[in-house]
């Protein structure tokens, strides 16, 4: 079992960075796929981004291709989405995901936060 607990989210303009990170509890963080997936009001849940256990391989939305960068560190049980040239529509509360190997689904989800976007 792992824990999840997301961090770096507020209120930036349209143009602006932001880094989200994600940190996990226990030691067997290096044997699960992670993932951000995102929630803006009235719609539901989108994927974002995945990473593979060893940050070898990694997996973008077509909205945020090119502008967010997907990365892990292993030795500090973390988790990181840095996003570029953010946009208005990029609004949403993020939630980082953690998928055991060989099951296919997120079993374990963080609370949240909240990007905001201003234009």
């Amino acid at each position: 079992q792992v824990q999840l607990v997301e961090s770096g989210g507020g209120l930036v303009q349209a143009g602006d960075s932001l880094r989200l990170s994600c940190a996990a509890s226990g030691r067997t963080f290096s044997r699960y796929l992670m993932g951000w997936f995102r929630q803006a009001p009235g719609k539901e849940r989108e994927f974002v981004a995945t990473i593979s256990w060893n940050g070898a391989i990694t997996t973008y939305a077509d909205s945020v291709k090119g502008r967010f960068t997907i990365a892990r560190d292993n030795t500090k049980n973390t988790m990181y989405l840095q996003m570029n040239s953010l946009k208005p529509e990029d609004t949403a509360v993020y939630y980082c995901a953690a998928q055991p190997y060989g099951t296919g689904r997120y079993d374990y989800w963080g609370q949240g936060t909240q990007v905001t976007v201003s234009s």
